[in-house]
């Protein structure tokens, strides 16, 4: 008899055996259990704080940058502020690696991670650059700094006014149009 309590006539023990063992071994193999490093890989850029790799959604952590249909101000014109972000930080990705250390999951199920590219922060490097605001109820201020610097030079949405991404959700959220909720009150500075 064997561990299963299948008696082996002909072989068929062993096979269901074997069968059973495969089954195990692939279902190990399918089942990912995300652990820090293990998304790593080619990325796709779907907006500005947001990778994917191996078909796995990842947020940037600590960060928030416009959304894609969100309408900055900068030299007299309007731009599309976070198809801006959006577009540079897939040019500096530059279809190299990047490497994500997971450290929670968001509400959509989105792994939120720290990523980096050659040992470069993606958080840090779109703060600096101006693409993207540092979030201190996430990042405890931990962009801050490069964002005070990104300010005063005047790069990206510090070149202009734009409204902080938070907002402009919150009044798409009210039935607001993106070009109302791109340029109000609540625009910076």
């Amino acid at each position: 008899m064997s561990r299963l309590g299948i008696v082996a006539k002909d072989g068929i023990g062993l096979r269901i055996r074997a069968s059973v063992g495969l089954a195990f071994v692939l279902l190990l193999v399918m089942s990912r259990v995300a652990v820090p490093g293990e998304l790593a890989g080619q990325a796709s850029v779907i907006d500005g704080d947001t990778l994917e790799i191996r078909g796995e959604r990842i947020r940037l952590w600590g960060i928030d940058t416009p959304e894609s249909s969100q309408l900055c101000r900068a030299d007299g014109r309007v731009y599309r502020c976070g198809a801006k972000a959006a577009n540079e930080l897939d040019a500096f990705i530059a279809g190299r690696p990047v490497s994500c250390a997971p450290l929670s999951q968001d509400r959509y199920g989105r792994a939120v991670a720290s990523c980096s590219v050659n040992g470069i922060d993606l958080g840090e490097w779109l703060v600096r650059n101006g693409l993207a605001l540092d979030w201190p109820l996430y990042s405890k201020g931990r962009y801050a700094a490069v964002q005070r610097e990104a300010d005063r030079a005047g790069r990206g949405v510090w070149a202009g006014s734009y409204v902080a991404p938070r907002l402009y959700r919150a009044c798409l959220r009210a039935q607001g149009s993106p070009t109302s909720c791109s340029d109000d009150a609540n625009a910076h500075p």
